[in-house]
């Protein structure tokens, strides 16, 4: 799979995931109005996991992609290795935001008066 297909692909995924989030919380019903969904059994720490593990799977391909460059694969070009490092950095860095903001709501609900 060439890099520029699997950014794109990457954002499909993203965007599939945020459709069906927002699907699966509220029902769409006539002239626009919703109705909650009962919430199924989809732990948040389940999908923090799986966003981790796909952010590990760049990194892992990066990596791979950086090492057969440097023994000289012939199949792996410098572009190829470039466009893989940046989707990696890109991945990281939105994988410390989530985290950063995770942080910042907890502290935020754990200095609320009770």
């Amino acid at each position: 799979m060439d890099e520029i297909g699997g950014m794109s692909q990457l954002l499909k995924d993203m965007k599939m995931l945020r459709s069906q989030a927002i699907r699966d919380q509220v029902i769409p019903i006539e002239m626009g109005i919703g109705v909650e969904k009962p919430v199924q059994n989809r732990d948040f720490s389940d999908l923090l996991k799986t966003a981790i593990d796909k952010v590990n799977d760049v990194q892992k391909e990066s990596g791979r992609m950086k090492r057969a460059f440097e023994v000289g694969d012939p199949r792996v070009d410098i572009t190829q290795v470039m466009i893989a490092s940046q989707k990696s950095s890109i991945a990281f860095e939105a994988m410390k935001q989530v985290r950063n903001k995770v942080i910042e709501a907890y502290k935020e609900v754990m200095n609320m008066p009770v």
